[in-house]
């Protein structure tokens, strides 16, 4: 029979290494799980910078979405927020997607392939 702490999912606190990572069981400190992750998602990138208009599970109210620029988390951030001042308007960074609030998909074409970005219109 399998103890609690198996049953549980294992340990998640100690007192000699503080909290710890439920996937790898390192000190959070040390723990390199989201550096894989973020690695993985970049190496599975192909280049191409797809852009998109949606609207679903937002009300009706239209976004643009970026998905598959091939940057760390950080710089994603960075070209968010110069993306979003090109536009004159808000947006957001969610799981290595861009979202920039209304239907701006020439501006930021132009904008990416100003950059050096291989972009392409996706969806409808």
């Amino acid at each position: 029979m399998a103890s609690l702490r198996d049953q549980l999912g294992g340990l998640v606190y100690s007192t000699e290494q503080g909290d710890t990572c439920p996937d790898c069981r390192e000190a959070l400190d040390e723990c390199r799980c989201s550096a894989l992750q973020e690695q993985q998602r970049l190496d599975s990138l192909d280049g191409i910078v797809r852009i998109r208009r949606e609207t679903s599970g937002r009300k009706g109210k239209g976004v643009t979405t970026l998905s598959g620029v091939k940057l760390p988390e950080a710089e994603l951030k960075q070209l968010a927020k110069r993306l979003k001042k090109r536009c004159g308007t808000g947006g957001a960074v969610k799981d290595g997607v861009i979202e920039i609030q209304g239907d701006h998909r020439d501006t930021l074409y132009q904008a990416l392939t100003g950059l050096g970005y291989t972009a392409r219109h996706a969806g409808g």
